[in-house]
């Protein structure tokens, strides 16, 4: 089997995001925070997924602004581009490309059996051939850089398991090329609705139910403030599902005191919870002012389409070289 392409003999990590709209904390504190984390030990490629995008409907001006919203914000929670490689996804057309090869050695069978697709295609009306194949396209993200790595969550290891399965496939038929990917499931946890803490945070569900990493610190306020918790403490029938949501999204800022403190006066049945809600606001503050000093700072700077530009450069040599390979290895024109 060739070597993986590394960087200076490191692992390479490949993830995406989609440009979907507003990034929550949800977004920072299971995935981003962690793709920051994992830059000074592996070779990371982070792509923008505008064609995962367009699976749902949306407007083409505003897939256009958002994905360069996403970038600006990616680049103000510390992804840099110094250390990674960060691109939109649709500068690369090899996605694409590999997305069909790949088409057609993935089974019927196995696209039918996600989970994600049979919960999405129940949410509309029109459901795209787009929305089915899906899988297959993050197979492609990954494996065109050959990337060994992928940080996901848990709910995402299914898809991944489909990319293992893939590559396996291709790497039978037609000779080893791609390496055996592992995932790096995030630490970051699942985060719920502040409004319906029995759903996971989420844009789709309306602005009451999530909290923008950009959002203003009295819109942050108000709805920590108006989150649903409970009648009081009762510790002897557990935490509720709100409560216990305020208290993960405290212990995520890092502030271990204040969290062992709480959680202290909630056994003793003392707890205020104006008094938490005002605790977890300050200590989420701490986290996001930072982030959106340097958000304002990097826009002012306009130098977003530059960076994004040599992301895609550096990427796009890898991609070349690597779909030159399967295109041989294949049989199709090379």
């Amino acid at each position: 089997m060739q070597r993986p392409q590394t960087s200076h003999d490191r692992m390479r990590i490949f993830s995406g995001i989609q440009p979907t709209g507003t990034l929550h904390i949800g977004n920072y504190f299971g995935a981003i925070r962690n793709w920051v984390a994992l830059q000074d030990d592996y070779d990371c490629i982070y792509s923008i997924v505008d064609y995962h995008a367009i699976t749902a409907p949306f407007k083409p001006d505003k897939l256009r602004r958002r994905s360069h919203d996403l970038a600006l914000d990616l680049l103000a929670c510390g992804i840099d581009p110094e250390r990674s490689t960060i691109f939109i996804q649709s500068a690369i057309p090899e996605h694409a490309e590999l997305c069909w090869i790949f088409s057609a050695i993935t089974s019927f069978g196995d696209l039918s059996r996600m989970t994600q697709f049979k919960e999405k295609s129940q949410e509309t009306d029109f459901i795209s051939a787009g929305l089915f194949i899906y899988p297959i396209l993050q197979a492609a993200d990954i494996l065109l850089y050959r990337a060994q790595r992928v940080p996901v969550g848990e709910d995402q290891l299914q898809h991944l398991e489909l990319s293992r399965r893939i590559a396996r496939r291709f790497n039978s038929r037609f000779g080893d090329f791609f390496p055996e990917i592992e995932p790096i499931v995030g630490k970051g946890a699942r985060i719920m609705s502040l409004a319906n803490p029995s759903r996971k945070m989420s844009k789709s569900d309306g602005e009451a139910h999530y909290i923008g990493v950009m959002e203003d610190a009295r819109s942050i306020h108000k709805k920590i403030r108006s989150a649903v918790t409970d009648i009081g403490p009762t510790p002897a029938q557990g935490m509720s599902e709100g409560v216990a949501n305020l208290f993960q999204i405290l212990e995520l800022t890092g502030e271990s005191d204040l969290y062992q403190e709480m959680q202290a006066e909630f056994v003793a049945g003392t707890l205020r919870y104006s008094n938490l809600k005002e605790i977890v606001f300050q200590t989420l503050m701490e986290v996001l002012a930072p982030i959106q000093k340097q958000r304002a700072q990097l826009a002012a700077e306009g130098q977003i389409e530059k960076i994004l530009s040599a992301g895609a450069e550096k990427a796009r040599v890898i991609a070349k070289e690597n779909i030159r390979t399967i295109r041989r290895m294949v049989g199709l024109a090379v």
